[in-house]
């Protein structure tokens, strides 16, 4: 049950973000469209309680158990950064908005990595002070083996994204001759 929970959250997102958008794009009412995805947190809270009443009423703690941790930690750590990704593809796309920013070169590309691997540690983090609640609240036993892969899995996300993000501050992509100069063309 609680994997399909998990399923269920993750479309609802995606049909709130659509709602979301689509009021406040097509209707033209942008109030409304904040409103609806406002409505979006409700959905882990849902499936927090609901994970934690299926360990309450005894389930043994497996791979369901961590995975709602992890998506509620991920929907804490990449949701609202998502949301704006996807609103400004959108506005850009359909609606003329300005083309969005990706900074592809140097030192601006490596502080664009650092805040990525902040929002991924962000969502690690999460998950693990949820799969250690979990572990406290589930006590000793042979049951929480599969929580702690999880928080294995967690430490590997920090550590990868720790690890790209170092690597563009090391070895900054350079541009290639012809785009500095097109873009110093582009400037004049």
């Amino acid at each position: 049950m609680i994997a399909i929970l998990v399923v269920l959250c993750e479309v609802a997102f995606w049909v709130l973000l659509a709602a979301g958008l689509a009021l406040r794009y097509v209707a033209r009412k942008p109030r409304l469209g904040a409103a609806v995805l406002l409505c979006e947190p409700l959905l882990e809270v849902v499936l927090l309680v609901v994970t934690v009443i299926d360990l309450r009423n005894g389930a043994e703690p497996d791979w369901k158990h961590g995975l709602a941790a992890v998506y509620i930690g991920f929907t804490v750590g990449l949701g609202h950064h998502t949301i704006k990704w996807v609103d400004a593809q959108v506005a850009h796309r359909w609606f003329g908005g300005p083309p969005p920013v990706k900074p592809k070169y140097g030192m601006a590309r490596a502080a664009h990595e650092w805040r990525t691997a902040a929002r991924w540690t962000l969502a690690a983090v999460v998950a693990l002070g949820l799969l250690q609640a979990a572990i406290w609240y589930v006590g000793p036993g042979d049951g929480i083996s599969s929580l702690r892969g999880w928080q294995q899995k967690m430490g590997l996300v920090i550590g990868i994204n720790l690890i790209i993000a170092g690597s563009y501050t090391f070895f900054p992509k350079q541009a290639p001759k012809g785009a500095v100069e097109r873009e110093s063309a582009d400037r004049l």
